[in-house]
């Protein structure tokens, strides 16, 4: 079953047929904390990328390089805990963001715009590095469970439209299947109706076409955490990447087997932030302004990158080691906001 927009991500043809047409030169695939502190600030690098980014064709979504309509953007936090998996409605998801949170364990931001599944979940709680990470997509929804109380204040306070069980009830859905807190769903359809002025898909700087020339012949690679491990392993059959969370294949219930077409590892500094959960951990910020390394994974090799965003609102640029944009294969995209070092 589909939402408004469907559920089916485009063909494996259909995204060689693409990057064929790109390199013609025909189609651009291109529980309560300390009582309300203020915005962790963020330090911005001294100098630009090397490439300004160009502009997304018309026609084709800034986030998946594959043709798509305007579409609004939601974002949804995902539990992702082993008694949480196998996800539902994952599998639709134009980008997947993987952010470190207390205990070493890690949640899932999917982000949707060209199409919706049915159901998603299960969904969890905000964090303060979302606030940030999220100001790239102009003033998109954000669907999550709830937030610690010093919290809340800078979520409203940020350019984003809120969409939780309390404010918009009609949107979710709790599971008899699983026990509480894994059990609350988000119906995509229904939220993106309860806020009909959320921006559409925009330039948040990604750029699709053919691979770049180099690169090293991988087969898997793997990304740990204090208390979470992803293993990516190429699928040649699938023209993808197979993803693995704690060395079991992930699934979804509707869709099977998660499969991006390129991995970003994208390195960045992971420290303490002012908000601790109610048993007293302290939460991790990821900060994801600034500059760094990344590692692109497509098409069975690995590409060592460097990534640069000047200001919350500028966009994500990455580029080859010598200042060139590196493209990322068109389909899903997951960004694993992996620590330095």
């Amino acid at each position: 079953m589909t939402g408004e927009r469907g559920v089916r991500r485009p063909g494996r043809v259909l995204t060689a047929l693409l990057c064929a047409l790109t390199a013609a030169g025909l189609y651009g695939c291109s529980d309560s904390g300390p009582s309300e502190p203020s915005p962790t600030p963020t330090t911005a690098p001294a100098t630009p990328p090397a490439t300004p980014p160009a502009t997304t064709p018309t026609g084709v979504s800034p986030f998946t390089g594959l043709p798509a309509r305007p579409a609004p953007v939601l974002a949804v936090k995902l539990d992702n805990v082993p008694a949480a998996r196998p996800h539902t409605g994952l599998g639709a998801a134009d980008l997947v963001y993987v952010e470190q949170v207390e205990g070493g364990v890690t949640r899932l931001m999917a982000v949707y715009s060209s199409h919706l599944p049915a159901l998603t979940g299960p969904v969890r709680s905000a964090r303060e590095s979302d606030i940030a990470l999220l100001r790239d997509f102009g003033r998109p929804v954000l669907a999550y469970s709830g937030a610690q109380s010093a919290l809340t204040p800078l979520l409203r306070a940020a350019p984003l439209h809120l969409v939780t069980e309390t404010t918009t009830p009609q949107a979710f859905r709790r599971s008899a299947d699983r026990p509480a807190p894994h059990n609350l769903y988000l119906r995509p359809g229904r939220a993106l109706a309860a806020v009909p002025r959320a921006d559409d898909a925009r330039d948040i700087g990604f750029r699709f076409g053919p691979a770049p020339p180099g690169g090293t012949p991988v087969t898997t690679s793997s990304v740990r955490y204090p208390a979470a491990r992803y293993t990516f392993t190429w699928s040649a059959a699938d023209r993808a990447w197979r993803v693995a969370m704690d060395g079991r294949a992930a699934r979804t219930t509707d869709t099977g087997p998660l499969t991006p077409e390129t991995v970003v590892v994208q390195r960045v500094t992971i420290r303490p932030s002012r908000f601790h959960d109610r048993f007293g951990s302290v939460s991790p910020y990821s900060e994801t302004v600034g500059s760094g390394t990344a590692l692109v994974l497509r098409d069975g090799r690995a590409h060592e990158a460097r990534w640069s965003r000047p200001s919350a609102t500028s966009g994500t640029t990455f580029t080859t080691p010598a200042g060139k944009p590196l493209p990322f294969a068109p389909g899903q995209t997951w960004i694993v906001l992996a620590p330095r070092g």
